[in-house]
């Protein structure tokens, strides 16, 4: 028996009349107990070895082999956990302990380094070759990097460009990383490219609630600095649905990702770029405020202000309004709340710190229930 917390994974796929489906629902069966050291362990949701992610096939690709730096062609999404630190913990008996030491290469890390500072209770000072889109799902851990140190709720995020970090456990904490190759230069030392300045936190419309996003990187060698931590700057709703609302945090233009300070200056749309990816944190208020006042112009207009009209696919005789359907490999954690993926053949109810893997499903959110609920989706080009 695994001392990890199983995580519920629901993975689509196709039936024989191309329609989306459920491929596998279940505790992902990928786990690795103490990966990260004593009482730190990982779960993996699924593994890419090419960009784009293919969309179709009968393997779970949540059990190809584990790197922690994810493969160079790829990436993979994966859930850590750690236990947490008692009130009694004393540090000077901690047979973890390993002290602080110049930077230098993990032995098969492929892409991970480390300065120490590590315990039971602490991770390494490190960093990998990767953009890493870092969520919290249950409980909470601290972010350390070389110039503060940031404690993170569930739902925060953090976009980490390739920064030196290190992470605390006081809680002990289940956190989701998408973790995805990075270009780090000719020098391969992962610094900061261009002067793109971050965008500022939004001004919100009354009933809607911010979403955290944190920004690290290394602008100088060695260090992992705080770029910014505001509100998620591009924040779209839909007037046909009050309380709902899509708060884009980060977009890779391509793969190798790029190490830079800021990305939302690039179009918006669902789909992300060629061989790139979209972080998003979506708020999804009851169905009964809005169900049955909506119509097909409403949808459409919804769409068209996405940047993707042709995501669409409403059908009068659709199982949901929203249905939609892009050639993308989605990841999604349940952050608050529940809510249902609605899908061509059936409909599975989901709750906090559930994942879904959804490849080119033709799909829904569709929230019964009477309070808000926010999910956070990882979207990636995939291929047929």
């Amino acid at each position: 028996m695994s001392s990890l917390t199983p995580i519920r994974r629901v993975v689509t796929g196709h039936d024989a009349q191309g329609r989306s489906k459920v491929q596998w629902d279940g505790p992902a069966p990928n786990t690795h107990e103490a990966s990260l050291g004593s009482g730190r362990g990982h779960t993996d949701i699924w593994v890419w070895e090419e960009t784009p992610l293919p969309i179709h096939g009968t393997n779970d690709d949540g059990n190809l082999k584990y790197i922690f730096s994810g493969p160079h062609g790829g990436g993979h999404f994966r859930v850590v956990q750690a236990r947490a630190k008692p009130a009694d913990y004393d540090r000077a008996k901690d047979p973890d302990v390993i002290a602080p030491h110049p930077p230098k290469p993990r032995a098969g890390g492929q892409g991970l380094w480390d300065r120490g500072c590590n315990s039971l209770f602490e991770s390494a000072m490190h960093k990998t070759q990767t953009l890493d889109y870092g969520i919290v799902i249950n409980n909470g851990r601290d972010l350390v990097l070389d110039d503060c140190r940031l404690p993170m709720k569930v739902g925060d995020i953090v976009c980490q460009v390739g920064a030196w970090h290190q992470w605390c456990f006081p809680e002990g904490a289940q956190m989701a990383f998408d973790m995805i190759w990075a270009d780090f230069g000719p020098d391969s030392k992962g610094l900061a490219q261009g002067n793109d300045k971050p965008l500022p936190a939004p001004t919100l419309p009354a009933g809607v609630k911010p979403a955290r996003r944190i920004v690290s990187i290394d602008r100088t060698e060695g260090r992992g600095e705080l770029v910014g931590d505001t509100a998620a700057p591009d924040v779209r709703l839909d007037p046909a649905r009050p309380g709902f609302a899509v708060h884009r945090l980060w977009v890779a233009d391509g793969h190798p990702a790029k190490m830079v300070y800021e990305t939302l200056h690039l179009p918006h749309t669902i789909e992300p770029p060629a061989r790139g990816s979209v972080c998003r944190v979506i708020d999804y208020p009851p169905d009964a405020s809005w169900k049955g006042k909506v119509g097909e112009a409403d949808v459409k207009a919804f769409f068209k202000s996405m940047g993707s009209p042709g995501a669409s696919t409403y059908s009068a005789n659709a199982p949901h309004p929203y249905m939609q359907k892009t050639r993308t490999v989605d990841f999604v954690c349940v952050l608050e709340g529940e809510i249902t993926l609605v899908l061509d053949t059936q409909e599975v109810a989901m709750k906090q710190g559930e994942i879904a893997v959804l490849r080119g499903a033709n799909h829904a959110w569709s929230n019964s229930s009477a309070k808000a609920a926010r999910i956070s989706v990882c979207t990636h080009d995939g291929k047929l």
